[in-house]
Formats: structure tokens, C-alpha cells, sequence
């Protein structure tokens, strides 16, 4: 009966993505925890029905156009105290701040003790069966299940976007960003792991974290698994996507003729192209909560709390010890405390702020915010990330070869998904391949790419045509205007397409994070500083001119690939083709892919930038650990949540092997 109306459900929510029975704008605010979305200068509308609303309480359940009320809350997850307790205790073993890629793994592996007791606190909502759709993954960064967070604005970057400002969505959800994000499974290079340990970074090398990459992994890759790399036995699943288009054989063909093999990617041994590694099961996207917490939420030493903000860490000025957290919860303010440590895994964007809230960064910075300084810590002071170019795309003379949500949101493709996880609703977002390349312009002797590409089986106008939601292009805040005259022509009629998304894999630009004020619920302040480095562009250009080139192979020229001249509103002066084009392309369609690290950098104690040891310690202050993405202190060729997962692995046994030293009268109880 369940499964019935679920899919009843469905196919009212999917008819409903398509509808334009009315509009309703939608606000943001990003000072108070509020019931409606931060308003970044003006708000913006999307087509919806009465049934996208329902949408969207049921993604987002604060937001509330109209009515209020979350009549799909049967649908979610829930987290409940075990034990039939009503509140959490006073004292817990561990604290873990956020529920995300990483506080999910951790939670876990340290709660397999039965004796430790672990309280999780989360400031996102658990996930529910619409996050379970690979291919919804895009619609979900303009739901309460991301932060809506935006960069700060920064002149020549992201000018075709809402503002002039680019968007950073990150997961706000019992599992994080694995909850929103587009389920790719990457490690990075060995030879980027051996570096962060020659550094200085103890216990980091390639051959160390591998074994920690395979404790969680469960790999089913048509005989990829059966690599001593690879794993069988773990809790994660990594799987191929089962429905795939055409022209993810011609990438990977076109590929072979420039000389990338056709291989596990994630290989040590090599680089090339392969088909993308989803965690998945099924067709069904696995949240690092439903892997890691799901099954686990009985334990009765693990307490979750979703919905639970967490103001301040609790630091004795006097012993520089962690002791506890402030947070609120139903608009109470609570304090829970830690007999063994807090452990901060809120994300590269909430961890720097948190710490900084706490008393814990630059001293200038803290002391111009009012804030008594007990550590001074270079925090926020470096930020990476990859950005990536979405608006290379060629035109198809061959029909119903690409995807596209006018041909996906159809009830029999919905049947099959929910029956067996094998239609095109269970590809991640469209991605079906990813080939690492090293440009022209590398100059690093060993055997590193400089630049990833990510194959689409259709592109970011795969949203649109008529009735479409435009959730893509929206997700990533492109203004209307700026689609419309670079690719109006062929969006209006829904043509088939194909694009490779450009992703600089190690800028050399990079930016930082600081606080706008002292009120916990405000979002820092994010400069991303893109492309102030002249290198990074020249890259960029030499992965459109390496994908050009690919598009012209027999491969693509079978489907009639012909690269679409996108007449951008800010570059109608300027030749098409020229570099000095594709500049201001790049600089026009400035996009994240939401893997920002090195804001809580590990380091050796005589690295200046460094906040953690490399047992990811807070240096100064006792008790503190950070655990999660923003402690990779250099870029590696990696999407962040498997890294993520790994250093929570490997922060667990760093943790217990601290505590099975310590003395018996650490011995826990509640």
C-alpha cells in the first residue's frame, strides 16, 4: 500500500516540477534561522503548481508561500532518542557538530563501542524519499536542505549570475552535503596524498589513507572491485549508474583516441576516462546518514539531534580546554558538555565559523568583531575550491540521444525507478563519465592532472524547453537573461545536446573566510578570489580546446556535435572562439562544484597556516579536534565527500587509539 502511494505521490510531484499554473517568490534571509530563504538583493521566481508547493514543503519544510503544515513528514526519516528518552543527556564521551559526510561516518565508528557515548547534533532535517533520486540532485540546492550561502561579490567572476554572485550551496540535512550533492566517488592522486605528507602531515601519505578509503567502501564495478585498491566488504556502496546515453561511449572513445584509456579512475596506476562511480545502490542515492546512521540510530550511545543549532563551543579561557556546546533547539538555548572532546564536523564553511565564534582565529579579525580571543589561529585564512565551466555545449542533429526532464519525469521512467532503480531518473544530475587530463600548461612532473572532465548526457539546458523547471541552471543562480540570449535558439525548442563541464582541479587562486559579525545565525563572509590568477585561466581555456577537439572525433561527429555559439551579453564585442571569448565566458559562467577545503588546514606545527595537527587537533586548545573537509590543507583531484568519509575513518581510530591510553578513570558512563 506504502509503495502504491508512493508512487501515486511521485508522479503528482513530477507532473507538478513541469506545471505553470502560478509563481510564487521566493525570499532569503541569512541573518536569523527564519522560514524563508536569504534574500541576496532581490528574490526570484520559479514556475510551480500547487504541487511543486507541496514540493517544496516537503524538501524544505519551513518554507511556507502560502500554507504551513508538512503533510509528506511520513515520508522523512526520523531520528528519535532511543531508549524512549525525551531529551539528551547532560554529558556525553563525544560531541560531534554536523551530521554531514564525515560527523556521519564518525558517529558511528565511535559509538561501536558500547561503552561511549556519542551526541551528533545536526541543523538540517533528515532526508526523504525525493533525496533518494539521482536525478533530482540539482533541485535541491534551492530547498532548505542546503545553505543557501553566497560568495561575497567579486568584479570579473560569476557576472551572469543572480547579483553578480556565486552561489554556494552546502547540505543542511541529517547526511550533509551527500544528501544534495551529485553521489561522485573520488579519492585523488596518490602522489597528491604523498605530498600533503611530506609536508610534514604524519600518517597521511597515499598508502595510508588507501586503507582507509577501502574500510567503508563496497564496490560493485563490473570487476573494478576485485583491485587490491578497491573493497567488497564495506558499508558504502559504489556502483556504475544503470542507464546511461550513447554519448557516454562516444567520451570514452573519443578519449581513447587522444590516448586516456578507458579505465577505473580512481586507479593508482594511471590516469583516463570511465564511467562515473556512483554511490549509489540500485539507482537509489546513499546518504552518508543512510549508510551510517540509519541502521544505527538504535544504538542507545548514539544520539542524534537534527534541527539543532549550535551557537558555541565551550572552551575554558583559563586551560584552553573544550569542555561543551551551546546550541539552540525549539528556540531554547541548551548546554551539553564533553567528559572527552568536541569534535567539529560542520563543513568547510560552518567549522571555520564556528571556531572563530568560539574564540579560536585570527586575533585582528576576532578582536574587530568583539569576540575575547583565547586562541590566535590563522582560521579561514586559506580557502580552495573547484570551480568549473558549464557552458560548452554542442548541438545534436540526432534526437532522443540526449536526457532531458521533458523525456524523464514521465510515469513509466518513475515506475521503473521506484521497481528497480534502472530508468533515467537514477542517473546523478546527468553525469556519466569523467576524464582526467594534463594540459599544455601543467607543469608538474609527475603524473597529475590539471584539469577534470565531467560528462554530461545532455547540459545544463537539459532543465528547460517548454514546461521545463530550470532547476540546473537555477541551482547554479545563471540569470534568466544571460540563458536566454547565450542559448535561447536552442533551449526554447528542448534540442539535444552534450557538454563536458570544465573543472580546474589545483588553482592557483585562493581565497579565505571571516565572520560578518558575532550573531551565530549570520553566514560569513566567502571570498573565493577565482581567476585572480592568470594561470587558472589559460587552464581553463586549454580544457574547452581539449574538448573541442574531442567533439570533432568520429565519435561525437556520428550524432552531428556542432559547438553552439553562445552570444553571452557580456562578451558581444569580443570574436567567438578567441581566447579572449572563452575568457569572458569563463568569467560570465563562474560555477562551483562545492568542494571548498583547507579552512581548518592541517599542517605541522611550523606551518603557519596551519589550525591542526596532523591528528587534527585544534593546535592551542585541548580536547578539540576538527574532522571533516576543511582540514585537506592542498588541493587534490577529488569531489570532497569520499576524502570526507576517509578522514572521518581515519580520525576514529586516531581518536580511540587517544583515549585507550588515557587513564581508567575515563571510563564512561550516563
Amino acid at each position: 500500500m506504502l509503495q502504491i502511494l508512493t508512487t501515486f505521490l511521485m508522479f503528482l510531484i513530477m507532473i507538478g516540477i513541469r506545471a505553470f499554473e502560478e509563481d510564487y517568490d521566493i525570499e532569503y534571509y541569512d541573518d536569523l534561522p527564519k522560514n524563508h530563504y536569504h534574500k541576496e538583493g532581490r528574490s526570484f521566481s520559479y514556475p510551480q503548481s500547487p504541487i511543486i508547493d507541496l514540493v517544496m514543503k516537503t524538501a524544505a519544510p519551513n518554507y511556507v508561500p502560502k500554507n504551513s503544515g508538512d503533510i509528506f513528514d511520513f515520508l522523512r526519516d526520523s531520528y528519535p532518542l532511543p531508549g524512549g528518552l525525551h531529551s539528551p543527556y547532560h554529558e556525553y564521551d563525544f560531541v560531534i557538530i554536523g551530521a554531514g559526510s564525515a560527523g556521519s561516518v564518525l558517529a558511528s565508528r565511535l559509538t561501536e563501542d558500547k561503552n561511549t557515548t556519542v551526541l551528533l547534533i545536526e541543523a538540517g532535517k533528515p532526508e526523504m524519499i525525493l533525496t533518494d533520486i539521482p536525478i533530482m540532485a540539482p533541485y535541491f540546492q534551492s530547498t532548505e536542505y542546503a545553505w543557501q550561502y553566497y560568495m561575497e561579490p567579486q568584479p570579473g567572476v560569476c557576472k551572469g549570475m543572480i547579483n553578480g554572485r556565486c552561489f554556494w550551496p552546502r547540505g543542511k540535512a541529517v547526511g550533509g552535503s551527500s544528501v544534495i550533492n551529485y553521489m561522485i566517488y573520488t579519492r585523488g592522486r596518490p602522489q597528491e596524498w604523498d605530498r600533503i605528507a611530506a609536508a610534514g602531515n604524519y600518517g597521511w601519505s597515499y598508502r595510508e589513507v588507501l586503507e582507509y578509503y577501502k574500510k567503508s567502501e563496497n564496490a560493485r564495478l563490473n570487476g573494478y572491485e576485485k583491485d587490491p585498491t578497491r573493497n567488497r566488504n564495506g558499508e558504502n556502496p559504489v556502483e556504475f549508474v544503470p542507464i546511461r546515453t550513447k554519448l557516454i561511449k562516444a567520451f570514452l572513445e573519443a578519449g581513447r583516441i587522444f590516448g586516456h584509456p578507458t579505465i577505473d579512475y580512481n586507479s593508482p596506476h594511471q590516469l583516463g576516462f570511465g564511467y562515473v562511480q556512483a554511490i549509489t545502490t540500485k539507482g537509489h542515492r546513499q546518504s552518508a546518514a543512510k549508510v551510517f546512521l540509519h541502521r544505527q540510530k538504535k544504538r542507545q550511545n548514539l544520539h542524534i539531534l537534527p534541527d539543532t543549532y549550535v551557537t558555541k563551543i565551550l572552551i575554558d579561557a583559563r586551560t584552553k580546554t573544550a569542555y561543551g556546546v551551546e546550541y539552540v533547539r525549539n528556540r531554547l538555548k541548551h548546554i551539553v558538555l564533553a567528559r572527552k572532546e568536541v569534535i567539529l564536523s560542520a563543513g568547510p564553511i560552518a567549522s571555520p565559523q564556528l571556531l572563530m565564534l568560539s574564540g579560536v582565529g585570527p586575533k585582528k579579525h576576532l578582536n574587530s568583531m568583539g569576540i575575547p580571543v583565547l586562541k590566535d589561529l590563522p582560521v579561514g585564512k586559506m580557502l580552495y575550491d573547484h570551480i568549473c565551466f558549464p557552458g560548452l555545449i554542442f548541438e545534436l542533429n540526432t534526437t532522443d540521444v540526449s536526457l532531458h526532464e521533458s523525456k524523464m519525469l514521465r510515469v513509466r521512467p518513475i515506475l521503473q525507478w521506484l521497481k528497480n532503480g534502472d530508468s533515467t531518473l537514477s542517473s546523478p544530475g546527468g553525469v556519466e563519465g569523467i576524464g582526467y587530463i594534463k594540459t599544455p600548461i601543467s607543469n608538474d612532473p609527475d603524473p597529475i592532472p590539471d584539469i577534470e572532465l565531467i560528462s554530461i548526457g545532455g547540459s545544463i539546458l537539459s532543465d528547460g524547453g517548454p514546461g521545463g523547471s530550470r532547476a540546473v541552471r537555477r541551482g547554479m543562480r545563471i540569470r534568466d537573461a544571460v540563458i536566454d540570449e547565450a542559448f535561447g535558439s536552442i533551449d526554447r525548442v528542448a534540442r539535444d545536446t552534450w557538454s563536458a563541464f570544465i573543472m580546474l582541479l589545483h588553482p592557483v587562486s585562493f581565497g579565505r573566510i571571516e565572520l560578518k559579525n558575532k550573531n551565530p545565525f549570520s553566514h560569513p563572509r566567502m571570498y573565493g578570489n577565482y581567476l585572480t590568477h592568470s594561470k587558472d585561466v589559460v587552464t581553463i581555456i586549454a580544457g574547452i580546446r581539449y574538448v573541442q577537439a574531442m567533439a570533432a572525433t568520429f565519435p561525437f561527429q556520428k550524432f552531428g556535435a556542432k559547438i553552439h555559439k553562445a552570444s553571452y551579453p557580456t562578451c558581444r564585442h569580443i570574436p567567438f572562439d578567441s581566447d579572449e571569448y572563452w575568457e569572458c565566458a569563463i568569467r560570465t559562467l563562474t560555477a562551483t562544484l562545492h568542494h571548498q577545503i583547507a579552512t581548518c588546514r592541517m599542517g605541522p606545527n611550523n606551518d603557519p597556516l596551519a589550525v591542526v595537527d596532523p591528528e587534527l587537533r585544534v593546535y592551542g586548545i585541548e580536547k578539540l579536534r576538527v574532522v571533516d573537509s576543511a582540514v585537506i590543507p592542498r588541493t587534490i583531484s577529488a569531489h570532497t565527500h569520499a576524502p570526507a568519509m576517509m578522514i572521518a575513518e581515519k580520525a576514529a581510530d586516531m581518536i580511540k587509539a587517544t583515549w585507550a591510553s588515557m587513564l581508567p578513570n575515563y571510563i564512561s558512563y550516563s
